[in-house]
């Protein structure tokens, strides 16, 4: 992280807080298909119940995650490794896209974070939830807000708000004090929504 970064949260008294506590949220180093099947299989399961599915996934894969052996791999094994008939379609779709488009880091470079999550979300499958994951984990934009993920949304409310309720607009408003590096203070969010 850069002095500008850290300058910036730090403005924030709650967010210097969580830099002295915490290092960022990260991730494994998956490639970009690698990390929308990831987003993928995470869709409406617990950390918990994602993480074993994801590695009966890779696992049947032979760890070889990539556009042609998604779509070369027998769905009934997709499907024993966890996989619902639906989410099997969608790393299918998703496979296909890869295919047909180049959605890369050096493919999306130039466009802008509303072209990429128009782009993705025209993926059946892909809604903006996991548009922008790849945003912030696979492109690394660093102004992304996701507050249609529930941890980011419950962190914000106990950080801020001592667990109470707190409107999107006001969650907005408080995340205006990190712009424009609103995806590294939800990499904090994430590191202390995780730390309890």
């Amino acid at each position: 992280m850069d002095e500008d970064i850290e300058a910036t949260l730090r403005d924030d008294p709650v967010m210097a807080e969580l830099l002295d506590e915490h290092d960022p949220y990260t991730e494994p180093e998956w490639t970009e298909y690698e990390r929308l099947v990831v987003s993928i299989i995470n869709q409406q399961l617990s950390t918990a119940s994602a993480a074993a599915v994801k590695e009966r996934v890779f696992a049947v894969l032979d760890q070889e995650v990539n556009p042609a052996t998604v779509l070369e791999a027998e769905a009934d094994a997709l499907r024993d490794a966890g996989l619902s008939r639906t989410k099997v379609e969608y790393v299918r779709n998703a496979a296909r896209a890869f295919r047909e488009n180049d959605l890369t880091r050096e493919g999306l470079a130039e466009h802008s974070d509303e072209e990429v999550i128009d782009q993705l979300t025209d993926i059946k499958g892909i809604g903006k939830w996991t548009a922008r994951m790849y945003l912030i984990f696979v492109l690394e934009r660093p102004d992304v807000l996701p507050l249609g993920d529930l941890a980011v949304r419950r962190g914000i409310e106990r950080l801020y708000a001592d667990s109470g309720d707190l409107s999107r607009s006001e969650m907005r408003d408080i995340a205006e004090a990190w712009r424009p590096y609103r995806s590294w203070a939800t990499r904090y969010i994430w590191a202390e929504y995780e730390s309890d």
